[in-house]
């Protein structure tokens, strides 16, 4: 009875909030259209992402104008939820928003390092950014050197491990992004057991342990396909956590002779069972589909408890991921068949 209470009032707006996500009939719609301009008097036409759209002039149709627009709807959408939620719930999304301060980190990153000559356009996160995030974006934006951006991180949690890198030689912006993405997953893993009660350290724990897997094995197959990595240097990516992965089984996949070695022992994994052929199911797919199902499956069976916002941001990133990629495939002259294959939509599923 008590999660009843603490999370009805979230469920019911989570609730009303689903029911204006993209359908897969929406997006044999926006397939159809033959330029942004009508995918985007599409949207506005039919209701939907009103809070960004209203925003967006014809003059600035090029993608990265869009995404900047469609990131501030998944920011509007954490503060809606943000607002219905208790203390408890509350720590949890403390936990959900280091997600976008590493992407922030990491955006920062890269203009420094490649010395773009009009470096931060950050406008149209600073709200969301001075009310819910430790990282101060005025700060940020004063940054010309990596040693800047990270003296200017120096109130945040992320000081420390960026700052170990600070005086090794050859550092690159891999080895930045490495160190960003380990240290936020052993933060998550570890804070888990102070913040969350029982059931819902349990529903975090199967949902992020599997997050993590499923990211080392991407990264173990991408080591070996794309830079023929050394066994020794794949260990050193990946996220030290194994949910269901068990030792000798990565010790298999790290020390595969090939990509399609590696494709061989992935069959023994619990996640590649969930199919019956990987012939024509990418990493990246693999990694989606089965955390969706999860999110979806623990939101069902726990429907009062953080399971149900973490399945909705899922599905909400989800959504904005296909929308950007359907609207460049209209750009570009894509059929409908080709754009719906892109944005990973068959036969009217997603």
């Amino acid at each position: 009875m008590g999660n009843l209470l603490t999370y009805s009032g979230i469920v019911t707006k989570i609730r009303a909030m689903e029911s204006q996500l993209l359908t897969p009939q929406d997006f044999e719609e926006i397939a159809g259209l033959h330029s942004v301009p009508a995918v985007i008097a599409w949207l506005r036409d039919n209701g939907f992402y009103p809070f960004v759209l209203d925003e967006l002039t014809d003059e600035h149709l090029h993608r990265g104008d869009i995404e900047k627009l469609l990131i501030t709807q998944l920011y509007y959408d954490y503060m809606k939820i943000y607002r219905f939620c208790g203390l408890e719930q509350r720590r949890f999304l403390s936990l959900y928003i280091m997600r976008f301060e590493t992407d922030l980190i990491d955006y920062c990153l890269r203009i420094v390092i490649n010395h773009y000559q009009e470096p931060f356009d950050l406008n149209y996160k600073k709200d969301f950014f001075d009310r819910y995030s430790q990282i101060s974006i005025e700060k940020l934006i004063t940054s010309r050197t990596t040693d800047q951006l990270i003296e200017n991180l120096k109130d945040t949690e992320y000081y420390a491990p960026l700052s170990k890198l600070k005086d090794k030689p050859n550092v690159t912006l891999f080895d930045y992004d490495l160190t960003l993405d380990q240290y936020r997953f052993h933060k998550l893993w570890k804070s888990r057991k102070k913040i969350l009660n029982k059931t819902e350290r349990e529903i975090f724990t199967r949902d992020y342990g599997s997050k993590i897997d499923l990211l080392n094995l991407q990264w173990i197959y991408r080591a070996k396909k794309y830079y023929q990595m050394e066994p020794v240097d794949i260990y050193n990516l990946l996220v030290p956590i194994h949910f269901k992965l068990s030792t000798q089984l990565v010790k298999e996949l790290v020390e595969a002779p090939s990509a399609e070695d590696f494709l061989n022992v992935l069959q023994k994994t619990s996640y590649a069972r969930h199919y019956h052929s990987l012939e024509h199911l990418t990493i990246e797919m693999m990694y989606g589909q089965c955390l969706k199902q999860l999110y979806i499956a623990d939101a069902k069976r726990n429907p009062y408890s953080i399971a149900t916002v973490n399945s909705y941001l899922f599905k909400k990133e989800e959504e904005l991921e296909r929308l950007t990629t359907a609207i460049e495939c209209v750009r570009y002259g894509l059929t409908p068949g080709e754009t719906l294959a892109h944005c990973g939509i068959t036969g009217g599923t997603i």
